[in-house]
């Protein structure tokens, strides 16, 4: 079984439709209707979808990395900073990991990408 993805509100266009066309399940923030939540928020809702999120927002994954610490649950988090790969890198990453694992291995985990 694959991982559901959810993408940030920054993420291109072009990654999500990639990823799409590549048969991944992806959802995001504004076809959820939820562009204007609060990071904790949107960790929450994410997290009520059993969705892993993709963010290029270091806030972002800050928050994450706290719930961590806190021990505070979420389905996982995957980070890309915007300068650190290309597109096609992380649409390939991003399949690896959807194709991959399970939802169960992104409880509470924070990754980074791309991987070289």
């Amino acid at each position: 079984m694959a991982i559901a993805l959810y993408m940030d509100v920054h993420i291109p266009q072009a990654i999500t439709n990639q990823l799409r066309r590549r048969g991944i399940d992806v959802l995001t923030a504004f076809d959820d209707e939820a562009q204007e939540l609060h990071d904790d928020q949107l960790l929450a809702r994410v997290t009520q979808l059993n969705r892993v999120i993709f963010t290029q927002d270091i806030r972002f994954r800050v928050l994450a990395e706290t719930w961590q610490i806190e021990g505070k649950p979420f389905s996982g988090l995957i980070y890309g900073h915007q300068l650190g790969g290309t597109i096609g890198q992380f649409v390939k990453d991003l399949e690896l990991i959807a194709k991959a694992s399970e939802p169960d291995d992104w409880k509470n985990m924070v990754e980074y990408i791309p991987y070289k």
